[in-house]
């Protein structure tokens, strides 16, 4: 209330007001003070009737004209944005200047710790430090450090004044040498977790570089970036160069036509470009250069996992070899690297316990390695048995014993074939140990003696044994086997009974480096030879059925596909050919030269997929891939589709 007119007038306490003044009239003004706004809140909505509502419409009209425009356009992007406007409000504030400073150190751990030793093992070589720390231990002034303990036992400083620093006696801080510190960065460079971390990385990176060609070797779609968008100034010279590259694309591809037509000229262009091999990597490094691809195997668990054997021979001298497992994960990198004193000759992975390789090397011996380990010594070797080969182990294999068995009693033996003329079954126990399962003995070369000539009694071969090249296990029956032999014979043979030998078939002239059964049509067999022919045979018929020969080089290996009885791989120094016995029986349906550097070793089909993996003497294996190569049906054996051209005049 408000009275500016009317005088105030202080009563004493108590005073009792007259009948006149009672009756006296009193005039009482009521004025209205100034508004205080405390919170003010601009309202969202506002009627249509307002002063202000057709220019709130207008700028309405406005925002929505420019939202629908950022529909489709690249120049705006979309985000969930939260913006709090509070109230502006003032404060004082009265303090002291406070003057701040930054100081620190380098502290390690090993300085924590040689400190704390030092401090209690040294005596104090004054009493101030003791008088110090008991007037600290007393009464902790403003300007004194607080003791603050590490769980780990070390003793942090911490100062109350302006500056922060770490309390350490300066004796107890030794200076760091350069050696400790090149062997502190080795040791983290060493340790466990970083590798691991690395390797992780390393994946990911590999996987990133080669994803298209991991895609297209398993067979799934391959993931394509968006194109970008080019700008307006440099569309024109996109448009030309996309048009160029487009042009030599056809050139190329014309060239390349008019190049089959020429080497085959009785096909059509469609037929032409028919089966064709398409290179997606190399498993190579600076490690395998300058080795020859000696054998190759895939793990029976693992079909991703892939052990390469390699060998090199430098006048007539042998070097140390290789056996490398690879992985899809890294084609740069083997996963795991095992350094043999001799070259190695001979992989192949156990089915019992996949992480067992057996290896077998020029100079005879036998290893086995555990791939879960990094370390490259050998769990067991034959070294050191008696029993061992004198010649190259050109061949091993793991063979199971009894296919019939569950699944916890199947057994493995391990069989090789060596130079030396010995079939061998080794026994995995506290070490390798061997017995002959059979020695390949020479045979007469079968030629029929001329009228009136006499037998030559004093005529002898210089070693009544034959030196073993290679051999194959029937697909359903383990007790069966074929052996190919340096003379150029195969011998199929029994693991039980009396008779070893079944039968000698005979057609090659030269050492027989590969024999192979067929998966599908378990009575045929293939074998190839330095002859320059690849032989197929039938079980029951020891003269050749068809052979093979395409160009005048040694096949050096033979494969036959996992998912038809008809299509089997070939290799030899120059090319790999791929032979579809339901097309063609006189020429390959594809030849490609797979490697221009070296020449090609072994030959190996992917499970999984239709891709084809050829080494050669330079290191390198090259992962192929099969384009439109027909997969004929298996049902129809591939005695009934070659018979019509065995019949004999």
């Amino acid at each position: 209330v408000c009275c500016p007119d009317f005088p105030a007038v202080q009563e004493e306490a108590g005073a009792v007001l007259t009948e006149a003044e009672l009756d006296q009239r009193v005039d009482i003004l009521l004025a209205e003070t100034d508004t205080l706004w405390i919170l003010d809140l601009p309202p969202a909505v506002m009627s249509t009737e307002a002063e202000e509502a057709g220019r709130v419409q207008k700028r309405n009209k406005i925002y929505l004209e420019i939202c629908n425009a950022k529909i489709g356009s690249e120049n705006f992007e979309e985000k969930m944005v939260q913006t709090l406007s509070g109230a502006t409000k003032t404060k004082d504030v009265q303090c002291e200047i406070i003057n701040m400073a930054e100081k620190g150190m380098m502290v390690t751990f090993w300085d924590f710790d040689d400190s704390l030793n030092a401090s209690e093992t040294e005596p104090a070589e004054t009493e101030e430090p003791e008088a110090t720390a008991e007037e600290s231990s007393k009464s902790p002034t403003a300007e004194e450090p607080i003791g603050l303990h590490d769980p780990c036992g070390f003793q942090l400083g911490i100062s109350c004044d302006s500056t922060s620093s770490i309390i350490i006696p300066e004796n107890a801080v030794p200076a760091r040498s350069h050696v400790e510190q090149e062997s502190h960065s080795e040791a983290i460079l060493r340790s466990e977790n970083l590798q691991q971390d690395l390797v992780v990385m390393e994946r990911i990176l590999m996987e990133n570089i080669f994803q298209p060609k991991l895609a297209a070797y398993r067979q799934i779609p391959v993931l394509i970036e968006p194109p970008e968008v080019p700008s307006d100034s440099g569309t024109e010279e996109d448009s030309e160069e996309e048009y160029e590259e487009k042009k030599e694309d056809e050139k190329k591809q014309e060239a390349s036509l008019r190049s089959a037509m020429l080497s085959h000229p009785t096909e059509t262009p469609e037929e032409a470009a028919g089966p064709r091999l398409e290179q997606l990597w190399s498993y190579r490094c600076d490690l395998t250069r300058g080795h020859s691809v000696s054998s190759m195997a895939w793990n029976k668990m693992n079909p991703d996992l892939l052990a390469v054997g390699y060998r090199e021979f430098v006048s007539q001298e042998q070097k140390k070899g290789l056996a490398c497992c690879w992985s899809l994960k890294n084609p740069m990198w083997p996963e795991r690297i095992f350094r043999c004193d001799r070259g190695v000759t001979a992989v192949d992975f156990s089915l019992a316990s996949p992480h067992l390789l057996a290896v077998g090397m020029a100079n005879g011996c036998i290893a086995i390695y555990d791939v879960r380990s990094r370390n490259d010594i050998a769990l067991l070797d034959s070294s050191t048995s008696l029993n061992k080969h004198t010649g190259p182990v050109w061949q091993l294999k793991w063979v199971e014993q009894d296919r019939g068995a569950a699944g916890g009693d199947k057994k493995e033996t391990l069989m090789c074939i060596s130079g030396d003329g010995r079939v061998t079954e080794w026994f995995i126990q506290q070490r390798l140990d061997c017995s002959d399962l059979m020695k390949i003995k020479r045979t007469e070369s079968g030629k029929k003696k001329l009228p009136g000539e006499k037998e030559r009694k004093n005529e002898a071969p210089l070693s009544q044994q034959a030196a073993g090249m290679c051999f194959d296990f029937h697909p359903q029956d383990p007790d069966i086997y074929l052996a190919g032999t340096e003379e150029g014979h195969i011998y199929c043979c029994s693991r039980s009974g009396n008779k070893q030998m079944l039968g000698t078939y005979r057609g090659h002239k030269g050492p027989v480096h590969k024999v192979a059964w067929n998966p599908s049509s378990t009575d045929m067999f293939l074998s190839c030879s330095a002859d320059w022919s690849t032989v197929l045979w039938r079980r029951d018929c020891h003269t050749p059925l068809l052979t093979f020969t395409s160009v005048t080089a040694f096949v050096h290996d033979i494969k036959w596909s996992l998912k038809s009885a008809f299509v089997f791989a070939a290799v030899n120094e120059s090319r790999v050919e791929i032979w579809d016995l339901s097309v063609n029986i006189f020429h390959p349906v594809l030849s490609c030269a797979a490697s221009p550097k070296g020449k090609l070793t072994s030959v190996l089909f992917a499970e999984n997929t239709e891709c084809l993996l050829v080494g050669d003497s330079c290191g390198d294996v090259g992962v192929w891939q099969l384009h439109d190569l027909a997969a004929p049906s298996t049902e129809v054996w591939l005695w009934h589709r070659a018979r019509p051209a065995l019949k004999h005049p």
